[in-house]
């Protein structure tokens, strides 16, 4: 990558919007973000003329994109073209998601997995296995005769994994795992979030005290808050130290409840943004095949065939876009939530989420309209 600079509108670094500032890159990393006027630009020289930097998306939850899922295969063919849908639509640091699936499934996930990042393939920050250990009450669209029990093989993958991938994200539910099993998993680095269950208050917060540091697309699929019974969103709504995905396309979840949670989880790693995308991302398909279930595009979400929701058709852009005009939140909260706060929660490498001096060069650029947001495409 040539040295440029840009200059000229806003600058975004992952927690506060500058302006009258401008970003030198050389090398592949950020080399100065500083004044404009205490800069002297290096190499090519970009003019913003207003449009916004910040850095690349960071995306947790990524079932698939480009036309494929990653329960497909999964193939480092499958994964690079995952990444790179989601790369135009902004995602720089992806965790592909496995949905419940088979213990051969999920070994050759991790196996791809290791084997992309090895490769050095550009967006795998690391793997998320949503499922297969889930609670069949609270199933959504995971395939109910694949969800099981976690049992000593299961648990020894995911130790492994963890310890051979930079990141490994694991969706639970208490009905399925025990607390040991999920104290192991933490102490083994792997990033415990607890969904698809109906697990009670006190158990969710005795998961947390086990090491279970997320949730997984808070609301749903999981118990709800109860003026006796705070359930699962109770607890995540409680927890200083239990952070949350969340689907914002509207769908998913009301505004108001967004607006909520974010009032009660005012802290910077409290929530985050997630697109929970299928295999449309980045498409005009109309729809796709998981394991065996057709699964329909249409307007604007993606459903079962009796209409159960099953991932969601959303960008972080139209995510950012909705969170400022119908939740009504900062833009600066709002580009944090798909930026630094999940690379925080992930554990990402320097420069993730972040444009920080020495960290890796993964921005975007945003026109600012009366609409919102667009995006102009990476930098």
């Amino acid at each position: 990558m040539s040295d440029i600079t840009f200059r000229g509108g806003p600058i975004f670094d992952g927690s506060q919007l500058l302006t009258g500032h401008a970003l030198s890159l050389a090398g592949g990393k950020v080399v100065a973000l500083a004044p404009e006027r205490e800069m002297a630009p290096s190499g090519r020289v970009v003019e913003l003329d207003g449009d916004l930097l910040a850095p690349g998306y960071v995306d947790l939850q990524v079932n698939g994109g480009g036309g494929v899922m990653v329960n497909d295969g999964p193939t480092i063919a499958d994964l690079a073209r995952i990444a790179e849908a989601h790369r135009r639509l902004g995602s720089t640091s992806i965790l592909p998601t496995l949905i419940t699936d088979t213990f051969e499934r999920t070994r050759a996930a991790v196996e791809v997995t290791v084997q992309a990042i090895a490769e050095g393939m550009p967006g795998i920050g690391g793997l998320h296995l949503e499922g297969p250990h889930l609670a069949l009450s609270r199933k959504g669209a995971h395939d109910p005769a694949l969800i099981r029990l976690m049992q000593t093989p299961d648990l020894e993958l995911l130790c492994e994994a963890a310890a051979r991938l930079p990141v490994l994200m694991v969706t639970v539910a208490p009905e399925s795992v025990s607390r040991e099993q999920v104290a192991r998993l933490a102490r083994a680095g792997a990033v415990v979030s607890l969904g698809h269950s109906d697990t009670d208050f006190e158990t969710a917060l005795d998961y947390v005290a086990a090491g279970a540091r997320c949730v997984t697309h808070l609301f749903n699929a999981m118990s709800p808050l109860d003026k006796r019974a705070p359930g699962l969103v109770g607890a995540a709504l409680h927890s200083d130290t239990l952070a949350a995905g969340l689907i914002a396309d509207g769908i998913h979840v009301h505004p108001a409840a967004m607006r909520i949670a974010l009032a009660a989880k005012a802290g910077e790693s409290g929530v985050f943004l997630v697109t929970d995308a299928m295999a449309p991302a980045g498409t005009d398909a109309t729809g796709f095949e998981l394991n065996g279930r057709r699964i329909t595009r249409e307007q604007g979400k993606l459903v079962l065939s009796d209409g159960t929701l099953a991932g969601a058709d959303l960008d972080l852009t139209r995510a950012i876009n909705l969170l400022v005009s119908e939740v009504g939140i900062g833009l600066e909260r709002a580009l944090a939530m798909a930026t630094s706060v999940p690379a925080g929660v992930a554990g990402l490498p320097q420069g993730a989420g972040r444009l920080v001096v020495g960290g890796r060069a993964a921005a975007i650029r945003l026109a600012q309209t009366p609409d919102g947001l667009v995006l102009r495409g990476t930098v």
